[in-house]
C-alpha cells in the first residue's frame, strides 16, 4: 500500500507498507524506486527508514513494516532561475501540478528565450511555497501553443510518469485549425520524424527518423477569409518535436497560421494548435485523472468569425 505522506518541512516523501518479507532493496525496486533516486537519496541528503529507523537496502523487511522514503532536496537546474508570474493553475497535489499555458509563453529556458517561461514561474512557486525541488515539466508545448501542461514535484514523480508515457497510459488530446476542407472523417498517420537538413529548428518526415503516430478526427469544416479550413482532434501515440506540425503538413494540411510548416491561411497569428486535455493514472494513488483546456479567445474568436461548411 502506499500513500501520500503530509509534509512540514516541504522534503518529499513516500511511505508504503510491506505484507511479506523481503529484502528492503526488493521492495524498492517494486515500488519502482529506481536505481538512481536510491543513489540521489544515498548521497543527496536524503533517507530510507523502516519504522522510523535509517536502514539500508541490504535490511530484511519484515511484514507489517513501515518504510519511509525521504527524498533529499533537488537542487536548481542549470539555466533555470526563479522568477515570479501568473500562472493559471488546473489542479495542484503534493505530487503534481497542472497547467494552462498561453500561447506565447515558452515552456522552458532557451537561447531566444531564456526567461519569463513556464518553468521560470513553477520554480518562483516552488521557492516560495518552499517546496525543495526544481521545475520537472512532464510535458511540454511549443511556444505558440497553448493548452495542459503537467509538471512534476519531483524527479521520482517525473520518472514514473514518464514510465506512463512509455507504455502510452498518459494521453494527450489536442484541437487545431488545419488547411482545407477535404480532411478525412478519422486517419491515422504513422510517419518517422527527424530533423530538416540545413535546420536546427524545423523537422519533416523522413524514413531514418524516430518513429511517430497521430490520429486525427475531423470536427467540422469551415470558411474563414475566402479560406477553407478544418477543426480537428488530435491524438499523440509518441511525444516527436513538432509532430502534429510536421504531421499534418506531411498529409497536405499544414495547421492554420503555421508559417514555419508551409501554412497559406496567414490570416491566423500564430500555429492554431491547443492542448485540449491530458490524462493519466495519478502516480501514486493510480487513481486515473483528466484535465482540460477549452479553446483560448484567439481561437474562439476564428471560428465564430468562420463559416460552416460541412460538418
Amino acid at each position: 500500500m502506499k500513500m501520500m505522506k503530509q509534509r512540514t518541512d516541504r522534503l518529499f516523501r513516500l511511505e508504503f507498507q510491506t505484507q511479506v518479507g523481503m529484502l528492503l532493496r526488493e521492495f524498492l525496486a517494486q515500488n519502482d524506486i529506481s536505481k538512481t533516486t536510491l543513489t540521489a537519496i544515498k548521497y543527496g541528503g536524503g533517507q530510507i527508514l523502516v519504522n522510523d529507523e535509517v536502514r539500508n537496502v541490504r535490511h530484511v523487511l519484515q511484514p507489517g513494516d513501515r518504510i519511509t522514503v525521504q527524498f533529499p532536496p533537488e537542487q536548481m537546474s542549470e539555466g533555470l532561475k526563479p522568477e515570479y508570474g501568473k500562472l493559471s493553475i488546473l489542479y495542484e497535489d503534493e505530487a503534481i501540478l497542472l497547467l494552462d499555458k498561453p500561447a506565447g509563453q515558452s515552456t522552458i529556458p532557451s537561447r531566444n528565450h531564456p526567461t519569463g517561461t513556464l518553468a521560470n514561474f513553477v520554480c518562483g512557486k516552488f521557492e516560495k511555497d518552499g517546496v525543495l525541488s526544481t521545475a520537472h515539466m512532464v510535458t511540454r508545448l511549443d511556444t505558440d501553443t497553448s493548452g495542459v501542461i503537467c509538471a512534476a514535484k519531483n524527479r521520482h514523480i517525473h520518472h514514473l510518469l514518464s514510465k506512463q508515457m512509455n507504455q502510452q497510459l498518459f494521453q494527450r488530446s489536442y484541437t487545431a485549425f488545419a488547411e482545407g476542407a477535404s480532411i478525412p472523417a478519422f486517419m491515422t498517420i504513422e510517419q518517422p520524424i527527424g530533423r530538416k537538413e540545413g535546420s536546427i529548428i524545423e523537422r519533416t518526415v523522413r524514413q531514418d527518423g524516430q518513429y511517430a503516430k497521430t490520429d486525427v478526427k475531423l470536427l467540422g469544416s469551415y470558411v474563414n477569409n475566402a479560406y477553407p479550413f478544418s477543426v480537428v482532434n488530435l491524438t499523440l501515440h509518441t511525444g516527436r518535436t513538432h509532430q502534429i506540425r510536421v504531421h499534418m503538413q506531411w498529409a497536405g494540411h499544414p495547421l492554420v497560421g503555421d508559417d514555419l510548416y508551409g501554412a497559406v491561411n496567414h490570416t491566423f497569428p500564430r500555429q492554431a494548435l491547443h492542448c485540449s486535455s491530458i490524462s493519466f493514472l495519478h502516480p501514486l494513488t493510480k487513481e486515473r485523472m483528466k484535465f482540460e483546456s477549452a479553446l483560448p479567445d484567439d481561437m474562439q474568436r476564428f471560428l465564430q468569425d468562420s463559416e460552416l461548411i460541412q460538418l
